[in-house]
């Protein structure tokens, strides 16, 4: 039997040096992995349209939530959102730290899209637990000690702070060591574990050194707190105190294990 021709071991050595990839894949499936990456490329690109390009996802409104003071016009004017911009392209983090910067009632805030169309600011407002007298106004002041806003009328039910440091050389020496922010710190703390009961008759904490803090209640009636530690303690025992002794019109819970009474 006769071997191949001449002609045909050159066809034979012709397809064994074409391209690797080729001789594996077969020309057939080359056609369609191409005709996929141009189909993936074309979708890519549309998608990127859409979102970029296209009138279909930008930015229409923003919706405000959770103010109770502030109102949503001062939240949305704040923001400076980019209405007609493509929402994809909205910074949600600069937004964010604008709100804050702009607006130091705001305590946190979520920034987040609302597809199609939508931009969502959620606001948790600061809580005033004391107010400071300045000039005719009242400088409210929250749980982490933050003087956050003044206003001309102080709020409903906020305690106001008294910071009347005493003259003596150990208060003295304690206004070096903690420093005025620190001592307001802890009289918010203090304002922050009065019982709920009291808390509500509460007209003014008074602090005249780090170890020295009191409260005024309605009617004149006084508690003797002391310093900030212990603060809880104090609080569970300045309720079975008033309890125990309902008439009477000075508590001394500084000493939170041996708590005293007076009825003048």
């Amino acid at each position: 039997m006769a071997g191949p021709t001449t002609a045909e071991r050159g066809e034979r050595q012709q397809e064994s040096s074409g391209p690797p990839l080729v001789r594996r894949l077969g020309p057939r499936r080359i056609r369609t992995i191409i005709i996929l990456a141009l189909g993936a490329a074309l979708l890519g690109a549309g998608v990127v349209w859409v979102l970029y390009g296209s009138q279909w996802l930008r930015v229409e409104r923003v919706s405000v939530s959770g103010t109770a003071v502030l109102t949503p016009g001062q939240v949305r004017e704040a923001a400076d959102v980019p209405v007609g911009a493509p929402l994809v392209s909205v910074d949600t983090d600069v937004i964010r730290s604008r709100l804050v910067r702009e607006l130091t009632r705001i305590d946190t805030v979520e920034v987040a899209r609302s597809w199609p169309h939508g931009i969502r600011l959620k606001v948790t407002e600061r809580v005033p637990v004391l107010t400071v007298q300045k000039g005719g106004k009242f400088v409210e002041v929250d749980r982490g000690g933050v003087r956050f806003a003044t206003v001309d009328k102080a709020p409903a039910g906020v305690p106001a702070l008294e910071l009347t440091l005493s003259r003596t050389a150990s208060s003295a020496t304690g206004m070096r060591r903690f420093g005025e922010d620190r001592l307001v710190r802890e009289a918010v703390r203090v304002a922050g574990s009065v019982p709920t009961a009291v808390r509500h008759v509460t007209r003014t904490v008074k602090v005249l050194s780090y170890d020295d803090i009191s409260l005024v209640l309605r009617g004149g009636r006084t508690v003797a707190w002391g310093s900030g530690e212990n603060s809880a303690a104090k609080g569970r025992t300045l309720s079975a105190l008033m309890k125990a002794a309902p008439d009477a019109r000075h508590f001394d819970v500084s000493v939170p294990t041996a708590p005293a009474s007076a009825t003048s």
